[in-house]
């Protein structure tokens, strides 16, 4: 048993390794370049130190708070990029949209609107907020191991893992023109075994998990894409569509699908979080009592997830209206009528988004209650029956 477990072990140190040469080597090939300015006028953004502030004249808007309106005039030093180590005199003008207030010593992002190498246009972009959001990066792994022991650990490989699997693999491959739905099948699959595999190890409960959450999630995409061809929407319905469509006629990226993947992707840490919670409490039933039936561990399972169905479709609920509140504000502001408020793209959007992944959760816990009560007694007993081996 040691040494299967040690094996089992390389196999998926193995394949991560695997799956990371992939991602490099995908991400690095010719088809990869997305970004080509050759001789032509581009944008840069770099880091810039605030060496002096000569003058300002800024007024405090009462009706807004601490948000000021004016301009500065500022002494600033590029810190990187091709113009690094340059000074320059900007002008910073403040207003509610652009509400920088930068002071002396101060590291602020600049945009560089460069025509040639003599020619560019130096303004401020945004405040240099990078290393704070390291910091509380850090901070959360740092508690999340300090706290989860091995677990937390492994929590944060896993959080890692996903994180590269959206940036390096899913968005790049939407960008290739690939399927979105496939796409994003791939990364809900590839995400939850490594997630599941990095928390529990190969046991009954991951392998339950795995392919209950992955059925889940099925089921869930196949709701959203036939509510959605039934509605009528797609990625041509959402507010960003104008650049989309640019993007696409330039690149050949599938834009109809591009929602029901989005779907699909925010649905998948509840769902994942309810399918590891049945398996686990399926295989702590078992384990207590190795003699209770099939049936009798199945309604163990969905006795535990009637507890979790209401609280994790509020999770979703809230996520998706704290996503959207601006919007929601804007219609409320603007009283329209019930005919145009449930017949618009944006609340059509929403509300399938939301009942689809509330679909996911709901069927994920008879899905998983089901596989785990006929996997797990079967792969404890193989298990405990292994020869250990010294």
């Amino acid at each position: 048993m040691l040494k299967t477990k040690k094996v089992r072990v390389v196999l998926f140190i193995l394949f991560l390794l695997l799956i990371s040469l992939f991602m490099y080597f995908f991400n690095h090939s010719p088809e990869a370049k997305y970004n080509e300015h050759g001789d032509a006028s581009y944008t840069k953004y770099e880091k810039a130190k605030v060496l002096k502030v000569l003058n300002e004249e800024l007024v405090k808007d009462s009706s807004r708070g601490d948000l000021y309106s004016g301009s500065q005039e500022l002494e600033v030093k590029i810190l990187s990029g091709e113009h690094k180590g340059t000074v320059h005199t900007i002008t910073n003008n403040v207003s509610v949209y652009l509400n920088v207030i930068a002071k002396a010593g101060q590291t602020l992002i600049v945009s560089v609107d460069t025509a040639d190498a003599q020619n560019y246009l130096v303004s401020v972009y945004s405040y240099y907020r990078a290393p704070l959001l390291l910091t509380l990066t850090l901070l959360f792994f740092a508690t999340l191991w300090w706290l989860g022991g091995k677990r937390g650990l492994m929590s944060v490989a896993g959080i890692v893992f996903t994180f590269a699997c959206i940036i390096y693999l899913f968005i790049p491959m939407l960008y290739r023109g690939y399927s979105p739905i496939l796409a994003s099948v791939l990364i809900v699959v590839l995400t939850t075994c490594v997630t599941l595999l990095l928390l529990n190890g190969w046991s009954s409960k991951s392998v339950a998990a795995i392919i209950g959450t992955t059925v889940g999630m099925i089921i869930a995409g196949l709701v959203a894409y036939i509510a959605g061809n039934l509605a009528h929407i797609s990625g041509y319905s959402t507010p960003e569509v104008e650049i989309l469509i640019v993007v696409a006629d330039q690149t050949g990226m599938q834009l109809k699908g591009l929602l029901f993947a989005g779907i699909l992707l925010s649905s998948l840490g509840a769902i994942i979080d309810v399918g590891i919670a049945i398996a686990s409490s399926v295989y702590e039933v078992y384990v207590t009592n190795p003699n209770l039936s099939k049936k009798e561990l199945f309604m163990s399972g969905i006795n535990v997830g009637r507890d979790m169905m209401g609280t994790m479709a509020n999770t979703l609920i809230l996520a998706f209206t704290g996503t959207s509140l601006a919007s929601l504000m804007i219609i409320y502001v603007s009283q329209v009528s019930s005919n145009q408020l449930l017949n618009m793209n944006t609340i059509t959007v929403e509300v399938i988004q939301g009942i689809t992944g509330c679909f996911g959760v709901v069927l994920t816990v008879p899905i998983v209650a089901f596989i785990s009560s006929r996997i797990i007694p079967n792969f404890e007993k193989k298990e405990n029956l292994a020869p250990v081996v010294e």
